[in-house]
């Protein structure tokens, strides 16, 4: 029996599906059991989404808030049932201020698919928006 694996080339792809913001196109990398924790929230690991349903509705709401949010300059890493992607997320938000700040996603796998998403993002102000 081969068991699927998760490789830096899913995570390239996983992070183009962010970029498009295509919901569907993220769902398909992950569990059915998948868990999803935010870069902020209430909870000591920002906010935990758990199961398709939650974890869909959460990636879907990373763009109302920043419709043009984008996840650039990434950098992937995995090892057996783990990875790590790098990135600088960038953003205008309601008011035009824009945010630009480096973060990281830890992943754990399960059966080839994304079976946590732990987000983690520097805090800085937004920059002035551009005139």
């Amino acid at each position: 029996m081969t068991t699927a694996t998760v490789t830096e080339s899913t995570l390239a792809a996983f992070s183009d599906a962010w970029n498009r913001h295509d919901v569907d196109a993220l769902m398909s990398f992950m569990s059915d059991d998948c868990v999803f924790m935010t870069a902020g929230g209430p909870d000591a690991c920002g906010a935990r989404h758990v199961g398709r349903e939650a974890v869909a509705k959460a990636f879907a709401g990373a763009w109302a808030t920043l419709p043009d949010a984008q996840w650039r300059k990434g950098v992937h890493f995995v090892q057996g049932d783990f990875g790590v992607s790098q990135w600088t997320f960038t953003g205008t938000a309601a008011d035009g201020t824009r945010v630009e700040t480096d973060g990281v996603d830890i992943f754990t796998f399960k059966d080839g698919k994304i079976a946590v998403k732990n987000a983690f993002r520097k805090a800085r102000p937004n920059l002035p928006a551009l005139t």
